[in-house]
């Protein structure tokens, strides 16, 4: 008797169309095409997660830089004395004070020199 995996294997072409919902062609509507895009997708999604995490630390840093340097330091001047002196506060923060309220982060760094 053949068995045509009915329900479950419905179950499971559905979800993978779902995942493709907004790709173009026949991406979006035939399941071996949009098997392939889904798994490219989500291959890709991974690694960029890693890439964004990657990218914004950069971008932290380069506002960090130009602020640092408004104030008579470099980067990694700045960051070295943050370190020696205690001062815990992240690349994120530090950019974001930078970039919002320059005189809270002409204090930190004075707080650094001293």
């Amino acid at each position: 008797m053949r068995v045509k995996k009915g329900f479950k294997a419905r179950r499971r072409r559905n979800r993978v169309l779902k995942l493709a919902k907004g790709f173009r062609g026949r991406r979006k509507n035939c399941y071996r095409r949009a098997n392939q895009a889904v798994e490219r997708a989500l291959n890709y999604s991974t690694r960029d997660r890693r890439l964004k995490r990657r990218e914004f630390r950069a971008l932290w840093i380069v506002r960090i830089n130009a602020a640092a340097r408004q104030n008579g330091t470099t980067y990694s001047k700045l960051v070295a004395a943050l370190r020696k002196a205690g001062v815990e506060i992240d690349r994120k923060i530090l950019a974001d004070l930078a970039l919002a309220l320059p005189g809270d982060f002409a204090a930190i760094v004075k707080t650094a020199q001293a």
